[in-house]
């Protein structure tokens, strides 16, 4: 880290913040000439562009090259709201006076403007393509070797159950033939047979030990070469002979007479067959001899064309193929090679930002209060009419509520309920008629009254109420409150109630006595009202909001007059449940109020100022209403407002009258409420009071309860009020206190209403102090009279002196206790935020501004409350902007301005609250246009502040909020730009005249501020860094589709050269992120310029101007994909951290270039490819590491300068030492049983330990320096590891397949012979780094990986791998075990049999795909160098290597499918290269026979047919090289083969290599040239040898043939 940070060392002490940012500046400028990579300027991207306009506009595939038209659009998106008409008043805009009012409303009903980018879902990550078909609907099931069932003998599946199946069987007695033993001796052994017909039509006879056909075949006969069967009863009884063609015998005997019989007519019919067959073979044939037979001998043939005039319909079919055709089935159902990658079939979406969503109202858990019924045990008709059930005797009404005993408090207002029938609702009709009438204006019908398009009538008795609660939990009660009409003491009117507990037992003449009563007191008192009871029930179950659906009320207890607040009534439900320790009186009754889930299709409900909600049916009765939630005073409950409400809870506490003497009578006191707008003396109060059930919505007085015979009554109402949009300072509440007589006599009845209510006092609260709505609690003095202006006396001052004539009682004491709750969408109650909206409206205005003065109202605004920030979020952000901008002559209010937004944006993070930022910049957010033309635009101001906080080095703090939160202002940056771009028409301009030049400096000014803060602090503040490395990129990403493209390409090349080489891991991670972020771009591809940069005079082909290397030419042209593959490189020099963080930004980019279904036409993914074309030059920088030391030829013994003869001359082999670790380190398939490597001449090499798993940087310890002397100048580097290589060979293999045959073959014409056989070994290095492991291995793999996570000791893996057979297993348990890093197994949960079955499924493709793309590159490479393979009658490097790699295909066992086109290919290639096989070494015959006879034993009945003929193949084409003379080569190169197999004990399935012997055998039987040439019995000379290991002579003729291995 000393090293790495040098410039700490220059650091100076200085004194000041200037000299310290100087001092930071020189050392950082010195230090960057020491670590910093080169710089290579980029093109002028705009300048090119229009210079290249002909050759960009005639390009086919301009579509690369050119940025689509209108990219950019702004839409406008009508706001969604989920009430049928807005909540907004109509003429509210034109009432409203207020700055904040008018801000308020119109953002409640404003379109939502957003920048749309039409390519947006290119943007991001290979995750966000709009195409998500990146895993194929059906992932094909390849067939592999390794997963055939071990214990499983092929000849059950092959020879038992092929073309006609098992013929016949059972036991039969077989001679065992020994030449030390006469006829006479003949030994039999029992024997269970199997006669059976192969795919060719012919038979075969094959012996076990018994029935079970698992096993292995202890001897085979072949009837095709039987010429006759005949009994020999002096053998054995019941014995015959099968004779054969080369005057051999099988004995064999049955174990009765009818058994030999059967036997003897089913052989004798096969024999028949077979004579027939033979008989018109014989017969074709000599009709198509020519007439000079003698001339064919010695004669060469087109082997294509002799093969077509074959019999045999197999080796017709290869007569016609061709490298075209060949070509053309194999690309038959190829898959995407990325398709299978661990990456895309995770496809993890964790790190993927959720989609932005406008602001909308909080869903909080809602749910439905259903009122049903309310009786008591005195019940009675009261009707004339006895029909029906008994009702109550007298009217009650209910009021429900929700309390919060843990916060103790109230969180619902007030649903009122009356649920009286018609017949007790009319004992009020007279009481209310007088109401009534007054609040409707003559000749107009009350019915006819409409509310927000509802008739008022439906909605004077709603009995369905929605409450919704923000924070749920048990301790939540739905608490029900009955009253009843005023009437005496509360004692004396439950007393009736009491008494008659007994339902169904109270006496008629009882409840007529009430009922009696009840009815005179309605009459003359029934619009007051009296507490009567209560009752209560839990809602919540737990704290998730599982609602108690099935909680009942609790009884219904008394009121108690001396416990009716709130406070009072949260003390009795904190021990609700405890009943014992509550001596409540319960009132008999019954309360059916229940508590329902909300249905999916809700309808008909209204809000709490009711208006109808989505969905409404028009002249519905049955209306439900929502009920207003007071949502807690917390910033994480609350949410930015979308709607407007303006309403005004007023709960008259307490009057304390109980000292006063102003008024001889004032007992039962009434308190009446008005709300009015003046204090003449003819001022009428404005009817926006809501009323109670049964009476008009809104009214303009409001009633509390009346405590009988109580001067210092407590109240518990709540009283609503719709506030009008603008209020002033004559405003006010006015209470009005009366002394109601409840006398009830015939003298009082006869009284006028008047005598009723007695004036006794006058209390008043103006509502606006300092122009904000005064709330909370209140204490007011009572005034015994009422004179005009009596608003004037507000203060104690102007109390003691006044100037208008009030008569206070008790001396102005304050005896009125209210509180008052608003819920207000349009007015706030904090002061700073009042103040600045305030101060905003006079500079709007054009008042003369005291200096300073905004700014000081600025700064006071980080003192807003957190939850009044949250709620106008919108209207604050849009304010601060439009100051930001239009008061922009202070470089102060700008600094200032941010510092607020800064503070505002921390403040939303801290609450988790900051997807409402995102909301706000995407819908709410648009940018102000300048007053004037001369004045900047915000995102340059913007720019400019956001610059000068970074530099104002003594606020560390707002530096570091500005760093982890500069999303923010990047985002407002850049939707400023696009909507000034868009809205000023400029979007048309070229894009260098867009911007004023000013802007590009700004730009440049405020990138070179942040960078240090990265590069220098990143220690100090690593999240910090983080956040702004990753938002200038979003921010730079965006100004390539607005700006200069040039210009933001030397910012970008600014910003990445500030990192050094010998950055730490946290700064090249920051770097990385960067980069992948830009490259993300929709439009990348032509911001790389996929073009021919040519020099205009020069009109050569495309391979003259071929960029295949990391030139700085290259990166100049193609900038961005320059740069990422130059720190790609850097980055492979690097530690594993680093390296993966590289290689993982490359892999997934070439991802979503595979899949971006904008470019899948194979030209343009050609042109894509062709960009990436210098990743295969950094791929042969790396081999040593990305292929293994053991696997490579080291050049190091050249010279320099060696001519391209000397190069070919002196090359060794790399495969000689490459062959051994791809066959033994695989093996799966392929390795031998017994652990012992071939003793062949190609096994001098050890085994790699490629595959071994660990940390990858463990050579960095002692191992390395060991071998450090004989590694190459990479070797101070660490060892890539198994996924590193996977990826970057996964990239290679995308570019190679996709990249035009053209353009390879220039880029291979134009590398070095050396590095053209590296090419070569790459394509070997696929095959073995993705070769198929297997199920099982799959399976010990996930063992291997929990063990690892235990503790087990892995030392023995890094040991050296020894030439033995534990050396063998070691080497195959390390690549097991490297495979973990490809998996895509849920380790945490354990493996099931599925998880293991699917990554088989994966790694099958994946190993497909790679071959088929090896095969497909392998095959264009001879195409082209055909000639250079040629040389030396093929015997050169180039061509070794070649055959290396097609023999690799063989070792590395690969899928049935991919090895039909594999042998395909071989045909092709001995066809091809004929002198390579059969001239000079017998080298490359050698390994060809051995790889493909252990392919005749495979377990796969394909694998084996197409081995035997690729077999026979290669003696055919001896059999014409030599001029149709001899294939002894070949034959004799089979031989060896045949006794080294046996020898390595690798021969298994030995029924399996008989068949595939016979399957040759059949070949040359049916191949006329060879007929012609040969009599057929001896025209194969394998024919003659007997696999039968019943024989002790077996395998003798193989051995006493060693010594004829010399070739011809």
């Amino acid at each position: 880290m000393a090293e790495v940070r040098k410039f700490t060392k220059r650091l100076s002490k200085p004194g000041t913040a200037a000299e310290l940012r100087q001092s930071v500046s020189e050392a950082v400028r010195s230090s960057l000439l020491l670590e910093k990579t080169k710089v290579i300027e980029p093109l002028d991207y705009e300048n090119v562009v229009q210079q290249r306009k002909a050759q960009i506009y005639s390009d086919p595939l301009r579509d690369l090259l050119m940025f689509p038209m209108e990219d950019v659009s702004i839409s406008v998106i009508g706001r969604q709201q989920r009430t049928v008409q807005s909540t907004v008043p109509e003429d509210a805009q034109r009432k409203a006076q207020s700055l904040f009012v008018r801000e308020c409303i119109k953002t409640y009903h404003s379109d939502w403007h957003v920048v749309n980018y039409k390519y947006e879902e290119y943007s991001g990550d290979f995750r966000m393509l709009p195409c998500k078909s990146f895993r194929p609907e059906k992932i094909p099931n390849h067939i592999f070797e390794i997963d055939e069932d071990v214990e499983k003998d092929e000849d059950s599946s092959s020879l038992c159950s092929q073309k006609g199946g098992i013929i016949k069987q059972g036991w039969l007695y077989k001679a065992n033939v020994n030449s030390t033993i006469t006829v006479t001796m003949k030994v039999f052994k029992r024997r269970y047979f199997y006669l059976t017909q192969l795919p060719d039509g012919s038979y075969i006879l094959n012996s076990y030990k018994d029935e079970k056909i698992s096993k292995e075949s202890k001897g085979c006969i072949f009837l095709d070469a039987c010429i006759d069967v005949v009994q020999c009863p002096k053998m054995r009884r019941y014995a015959f002979e099968l004779k054969m063609l080369d005057k051999y015998s099988h004995y064999l005997a049955a174990e009765s007479e009818q058994e030999m019989e059967e036997w003897l007519v089913t052989l004798k019919k096969i024999i028949q067959i077979n004579t027939e067959s033979l008989v018109q073979e014989r017969k074709d044939t000599v009709e198509s001899v020519p007439d000079d037979d003698s001339s064919s001998q010695g004669k060469s043939e087109n082997i294509l064309e002799s093969l077509e005039r074959s019999m045999h319909p197999e080796l017709m079919k290869y007569g016609r193929e061709t490298e075209q055709l060949n070509k053309l089935s194999r690309n038959d159902g190829r898959q995407n090679l990325f398709s299978f990658d661990s990456e895309v079939q995770r496809l993890d979406f964790s790190g993927i930002e959720p989609d932005v969503k406008p602001f909308e109202e909080k869903c909080t858990r809602r749910f439905l209060v259903n009122c049903r019924d309310l009786t008591f045990n005195v019940l009675a008709h009261i009707c004339d009419r006895s029909e029906g059930a008994p009702t109550n005797v007298e009217p009650f009404f209910i009021s429900l509520a929700l309390f919060d005993v843990k916060n103790n408090c109230k969180i619902s207002a007030d649903f009122h309920v009356d649920l009286n029938p018609p017949s007790v609702r009319e004992m009020l009709l007279d009481s209310s008629t007088q109401a009534t009438a007054d609040s409707h204006p003559k000749g107009t019908s009350t019915n006819e009254h409409l509310i927000h398009g509802i008739p008022e009538s439906h909605l004077r008795y709603i009995k369905q109420g929605v409450f919704s609660v923000a924070n749920p939990h048990a301790e939540i009660f739905l608490v029900a409150r009955v009253e009843k009409v005023l009437q005496g003491s509360i004692t004396h009117c439950v007393d009736p109630y009491i008494k008659n507990s007994d339902p169904g037992k109270v006496p008629d003449k009882t409840a007529q006595k009430v009922h009696k009563l009840a009815k005179q007191v309605c009459s003359r008192l029934g619009q007051y009202r009296m507490p009567f009871a209560w009752a209560a029930r839990p809602v919540f179950k737990d704290s998730q909001g599982t609602l108690d659906l099935d909680g009942k009320f609790s009884p219904l207890y008394k009121q108690d007059s001396g416990k009716l607040s709130s406070e009072d009534l949260l003390k009795l439900l904190a021990e609700f449940r405890k009943p014992e320790k509550t001596k409540l009186q319960v009132i008999p009754g019954h309360l059916n109020v229940t508590i329902e889930c909300i249905p999916l299709e809700f309808s008909n409900c209204v809000t709490a100022s009711y208006i109808p909600i989505k969905p409404f049916e028009k002249g519905h009765e049955n209306i439900t209403v929502e009920v207003e939630e007071f949502v807690p005073d917390v910033a994480k409950y609350r949410y930015p407002f979308t709607i407007y409400k303006n309403r005004l809870y007023v709960y008259p506490l307490h009057l304390k009258y109980d000292s006063q003497k102003t008024f001889a009578k004032a007992r039962n006191i009434v308190v009446c409420m008005e709300f009015k707008d003046s204090d003449e003396a003819d001022a009428q109060a404005l009817k926006c009071i809501y009323g109670k059930p049964g009476g008009p919505v809104l009214t303009a007085n409001a009633y509390a309860i009346v405590l009988h015979h109580n001067q210092s009554p407590e109240f518990y109402d709540e009283i609503k009020i719709e506030l009008p949009i603008h209020l002033h300072q004559k405003h006010h509440l006015l209470f009005t206190f009366y002394h109601v007589s409840c006398e009830i006599n015939t003298k009082a009845s006869m009284k006028k209403q008047d005598s009723i209510e007695t004036p006794v006092g006058f209390a008043w609260l103006p509502l606006l102090k300092d122009g904000r709505i005064i709330t909370f609690e209140q204490h007011l003095p009572v005034s015994a009279n009422l004179p005009p202006g009596y608003l004037s006396p507000g203060d104690m001052e102007s109390r003691r002196q006044p100037s208008v004539d009030v008569k206070w009682v008790d001396g102005a004491k304050p005896l009125l206790k209210i509180k008052i709750h608003l819920e207000s969408t349009i007015y706030t109650q904090d002061l700073h935020l009042h103040k600045f909206f305030q101060c905003c409206q006079l500079v709007q205005a054009g008042a003369q501004e005291v200096p300073g003065e905004l700014v000081k109202y600025l700064k006071c605004l980080h003192a807003m409350e957190s939850q009044v920030m949250i709620q106008f979020l919108p209207v604050i952000l849009t304010q601060l902007f439009r100051v930001l901008t239009n008061v922009s002559q202070e470089d102060e209010v700008a600094v200032n301005c941010t510092m607020v937004l800064l503070h505002i944006v921390s403040k939303c993070h801290e609450e988790g609250l900051d997807h409402y930022l995102r909301s706000f910049i995407k819908y709410g957010f648009r940018a102000e246009r300048p007053s004037a033309s001369h004045v900047k635009t915000t995102h340059e101001i913007l720019a400019i502040a956001m610059a000068t906080v970074l530099k104002q080095s003594a606020d560390f703090l707002a530096i570091n909020k500005l760093l982890k939160y500069s999303w923010f202002f990047f985002e407002a940056l850049a939707k400023s730009m696009a909507m000034y771009l868009l809205e000023e028409n400029k979007i048309k301009l070229p894009r260098a005249q867009r911007f004023p030049e000013s802007y590009h400096r700004v730009l440049q000014s405020l990138l070179l501020a942040l960078i240090p803060h990265v590069t220098i602090r990143y220690s100090e503040i690593p999240e910090e860094s983080r956040s702004v490395s990753f938002s200038l990129a979003n921010f730079l990403k965006r100004c390539l589709t607005f700006m200069d493209r040039g210009f933001i390409f030397n910012l970008i090349n600014d910003y990445v050269s500030g990192f050094g080489r010998k950055d730490p891991k946290i700064l090249v991670e920051f770097k990385f992120e960067f980069l992948q972020t830009i490259c993300n771009h929709e439009h990348y591809i032509p911001l790389n310029l996929p073009m021919i940069f040519a020099k205009p005079k020069l009109q050569r082909v495309q391979d003259v101007n071929l960029e295949y290397n990391l030139t700085d030419e290259y990166c100049r042209h193609h900038f961005l994909v320059g740069m990422l593959l130059r720190e790609t490189a850097l980055a492979l020099q690097d530690n594993y951290e680093i390296r993966f963080t590289a290689i993982t930004v490359l892999k997934n980019l070439l991802i979503k270039h595979a899949f971006d279904n904008r470019y899948q036409h194979k030209n343009q993914q050609a042109k894509i490819a062709q960009l990436y074309l210098p990743l295969a030059a950094l791929l042969l920088e790396n081999i040593q590491r990305v292929a293994g030391r053991d696997t490579l030829y080291s050049c190091t013994a050249m010279s320099n300068s060696a001519s391209r003869e000397e190069f070919l001359c002196n090359f060794t082999s790399p495969s000689n030492r490459s062959g051994l670790i791809v066959e033994n380190d695989t093996g799966y398939g392929t390795a031998l049983p017994n652990g012992h490597s071939m003793k062949r001449e190609d096994s001098k090499g050890s085994l790699s330990s490629e595959g071994a798993t660990g940390s990858p940087d463990q050579c960095n310890t002692g191992e390395n320096s060991r071998r450090s002397s004989t590694r190459s100048n990479v070797s101070h580097h660490s060892r890539l590891d198994q996924y590193e290589i996977r990826s970057l060979l996964m990239c290679y293999l995308y570019v190679i397949k996709m990249v035009s045959e053209d353009t390879l073959l220039a880029y291979w014409n134009k590398i070095s012979p050396h590095e053209l056989i590296n090419v070569l070994v790459l394509l070997e290095v696929c095959l073995f780094h993705f070769r198929y492991a297997g199920k099982r291995n799959i399976a010990r793999v996930h063992d291997a990986w929990l063990s690892k996570h235990v503790g087990v000791d892995r030392k023995s893996q890094t040991m050296p791998a020894l030439r033995s057979r534990a050396g063998l297993m070691q080497a195959r348990l390390q690549h097991l075990t490297s495979l973990e890093s490809s998996f895509t197994l849920n380790h945490n949960a354990g493996t099931s049999e599925a998880d293991i079955v699917h990554q088989a499924l994966l790694e099958g493709n994946t190993a497909t795909e790679v071959s088929l793309t090896v095969l497909d590159t392998i095959s264009f490479f001879i195409q082209c160098f055909k000639n250079q393979l040629l040389n030396n009658d093929g015997h050169n490097p180039l061509m070794k290597k070649v055959f290396d790699i097609h023999l690799a295909f063989l070792k590395n066992g690969q899928s049935e499918a991919a090895l039909k086109h594999v042998f395909a290919s071989l045909r092709a290639f001995i066809s091809k290269f004929p002198s390579a096989f059969f001239k000079g070494r017998v080298t490359m015959c050698a390994a060809l026979c051995y790889e493909v006879l252990k392919c005749c034993t495979s377990k796969l009945a394909s694998t084996r047919n197409e081995a035997s003929a690729l077999l026979y193949l290669l003696m055919r084409n001896n059999f014409e090289f030599t001029k149709r003379k001899t294939f002894l080569r070949t034959h004799l190169q089979i031989i060896i083969a045949v006794s080294q197999l046996i020898a390595d004990v690798a021969l298994n399935g030995g029924s399996r290599f008989q068949e595939s012997l016979f399957i040759i055998n059949n070949f040359a039987n049916s191949d006329r040239p060879m007929k012609i040439c040969f009599v057929p019995g001896n025209c194969f000379p394998l024919r003659s040898q007997r696999f039968d290991q019943e024989n002790p002579y077996c395998a003798y003729g193989y051995r006493s043939n060693e010594r004829t291995r010399e070739g011809p």
